[in-house]
Parts: C-alpha cells; structure tokens; sequence
C-alpha cells in the first residue's frame, strides 16, 4: 500500500488531505464542474486553502487527483463508490457556469465573493 493513497473520510466522492496541501490553485483549475474552489485561510501558509463546496456535482473525472502535484486531493474509486450505493454526477450546465465563475473570481470561492 503507498504511502500517499488517504482513506476516504466517509462517502464522499472527493476529498483533501489538507497537511498536504499547498494551495496552488491547480486542482481547482482543472476541474469542470465547479466541485473546488480556494477559500481565504489565515491560518495557512499562503492565506489560502482548498474547499470542497459542491461535491455532489463530482463527476469523478479525477482531473484534480491527477494534476495534483503534492498527492493531496483524492477522488473516490468509481467501483467501490458504486458498489457502496453512490453516483457520480452528470456534467450540468449550472455546473460549468459555476466553473466560469470560480475561474474568473481567480479561483476563489464566488460564495466568498473577489477580494
């Protein structure tokens, strides 16, 4: 078993392993459907960390488990995420325009409003 791979809190299609995370906006970047976001933290290094604020728009692409490059954001496995009762979403277009606003707020969370 690797050393990066974190369990899954509970059902839930996406997750973060936060002491791993950096910030870099990447993840939230990539994702289409709006799922991330950075929200203002003063508590962290940068200001800044990771949110997962609508994970029931998760489509499972795992664009953001992929592009992460400090192994901090997990997607659940489709297989086993099935096989417990759960779906991954559809693409909607309320999510890729939550996705358009998310980038052109710098990738900030639009709940959090442009600082």
């Amino acid at each position: 078993m690797s050393t990066f791979l974190t369990v899954n809190p509970g059902d839930q299609p996406v997750w973060v392993n936060t002491s791993n995370c950096k910030a870099c906006d990447i993840c939230v970047s990539v994702c289409p459907s709006g799922v991330l976001s950075m929200v203002y933290e003063v508590t962290s290094t940068l200001g800044a960390t990771i949110a997962i604020e609508h994970p029931e728009s998760c489509i499972g692409c795992n664009e953001c488990e992929l592009s992460c490059p400090d192994f901090a954001i997990y997607v659940a496995d489709k297989k086993e995420y099935k096989e417990a009762g759960f779906s991954f979403a559809k693409l909607t277009d309320e999510a890729k325009a939550r996705q358009v606003a998310i980038a052109a707020n710098n990738y900030y969370s639009i709940e959090q409003g442009a600082r």
